[in-house]
């Protein structure tokens, strides 16, 4: 059980982690506007794309490390994005942060995301185990 809870929580770790790091070199780099500014729709399509890849390696992540059921974990790890993603939509839905689509997304994005990491570690586990099958033989 621990190695479950740990597998999510790391592939959580990571996501929110490398997202937030993304984020900081943007806006120091000028790339986004300055943080009291409201995202535009280029500021918020760029950021949901990189989101995107960082969660697919995220959830690859929390499959690779779980001690069985990796596609299971893998969307454990999307639920838990759909629970914090539409907690933040609610709580910043009224603050004119960005466009309304942004965070809708993020929460719509949430389970296929976390469904292509699982599945990327589903195909890269086969070939590691035919590769270590051949070196056997």
């Amino acid at each position: 059980m621990k190695r479950s809870v740990w597998a999510v929580v790391a592939g959580v770790l990571v996501v929110v982690g490398v997202t937030t790091g993304v984020d900081l070199i943007l806006h120091a780099t000028g790339t986004f506007r300055p943080w009291a500014e409201p995202l535009d729709d280029a500021d918020a399509a760029l950021a949901l794309s990189y989101r995107i890849v960082i969660s697919v390696a995220g959830a690859w992540l929390t499959a690779r490390l779980a001690p069985q059921s990796p596609m299971k974990h893998a969307l454990a790890l999307g639920l838990v994005g759909v629970v914090l993603a539409g907690a933040g939509a609610v709580a910043t839905w009224n603050l004119g942060l960005g466009p309304r689509w942004y965070p809708l997304s993020l929460v719509l994005f949430a389970i296929p995301q976390c469904w292509a990491g699982g599945w990327l570690e589903r195909a890269y586990s086969s070939r590691r185990s035919a590769a270590s099958q051949a070196h056997a033989a």
